[in-house]
């Protein structure tokens, strides 16, 4: 272990012990450095990895914070990762998706407010046979976005927002490459919006899982 990974579990562990707190100011660096046994110049390399992955939040001037924690940041250090694989790693992702989104479409079933079915379809109506691949992968990150956020989980909403991020290529490939993208990707949005609208759980699944098992299988075959 080096001094720097040091550092950062023992920030870490002062954040899981209860010495640091969501949104509180750290220490003077000095003093910090000096009640963890630690160079000062350990210290910043170890808030700047920290600032990275969004744990630690540094203010010029002011300070450094710890952030608020909350997962929609935590998540944004795995989505940055996410966006570096390359396409047949994007096949792992793809197989995750396929466990995740099926569970929180479940989930959304019967948690989904008329508010989030009224922007699922409002978005599936600004899709024609012209949407240009730009509006429709637009389209279907807001789709999947909502539906993860009506499982009323911020953890794995936030969870396949990052997976989401990574797969967009992908995304874009299979609409400049296959016939009738645009119109296979509308009926299987509105029968998923139909299985959430009636509160079936299990239906909701099943069509999210094929949905997502389409797109898996083309990427299969075209890397």
């Amino acid at each position: 272990m080096t001094v720097t990974d040091e550092a950062i579990l023992k920030i870490k562990e002062m954040i899981l012990d209860g010495r640091l707190t969501a949104g509180e100011r750290l220490p003077p660096e000095k003093e910090l450095s000096e009640q963890l046994g630690l160079s000062r110049s350990s210290l910043r390399e170890a808030v700047k990895a920290l600032e990275i992955i969004r744990v630690l939040d540094v203010r010029r001037g002011d300070g450094t914070y710890v952030t608020s924690l909350e997962p929609r940041l935590l998540s944004e250090a795995m989505a940055f990762i996410v966006d570096l694989h390359q396409d047949t790693s994007v096949l792992e992702l793809f197989e995750v998706r396929r466990i995740l989104e099926p569970a929180a479409a479940s989930i959304a079933a019967s948690r989904i407010s008329a508010d989030q079915l009224a922007l699922l379809r409002a978005s599936m109506a600004t899709v024609r046979e012209d949407t240009s691949v730009e509006e429709l992968v637009s389209h279907d990150l807001e789709f999947h976005r909502i539906i993860a956020h009506a499982s009323g989980n911020s953890y794995l909403a936030s969870l396949l927002d990052g997976l989401s991020s990574g797969t967009v290529r992908a995304r874009v490939w299979r609409g400049l490459t296959e016939e009738r993208a645009v119109a296979r990707t509308v009926d299987e949005h509105a029968a998923i919006v139909e299985a959430l609208a009636r509160g079936d759980g299990d239906l909701a699944r099943a069509l999210l899982t094929v949905h997502i098992s389409g797109v898996e299988t083309w990427l299969r075959e075209a890397v």
